[in-house]
């Protein structure tokens, strides 16, 4: 997540941020080293462009935030599959194929 320079909600946005990261990663894992947290890191922040709905973009994720909201999907005639993220710290959920 990029922030502008200068920009006086820039503060804001980086704290907001990060208390997002050590809510859902950080108060929930032991890191052990620094290997050990640029992994995690890495895999967060997959996940949290790619797959984590946010509410300010109505549910979509930032890499659609460009895109319109998909059709709706009646969910009782499709399989669900789930993934882990993060050794199961936290789970994506889509139709299967």
């Amino acid at each position: 997540m990029a922030s502008p320079l200068r920009a006086p909600k820039a503060n804001a946005i980086c704290e907001r941020m990060i208390g997002t990261l050590r809510r859902e990663v950080l108060d929930r894992l032991l890191i052990l080293n620094e290997q050990h947290l640029r992994q995690v890191l890495t895999e967060y922040l997959r996940h949290y462009n790619t797959a984590r709905p946010h509410r300010a973009l109505v549910q979509l994720t930032p890499a659609q935030a460009d895109t319109s909201p998909p059709e709706p999907v009646n969910l009782a005639e499709h399989r669900i599959r789930r993934k882990q993220v993060l050794n199961g710290l936290t789970h994506e959920y889509y139709v299967a194929a």
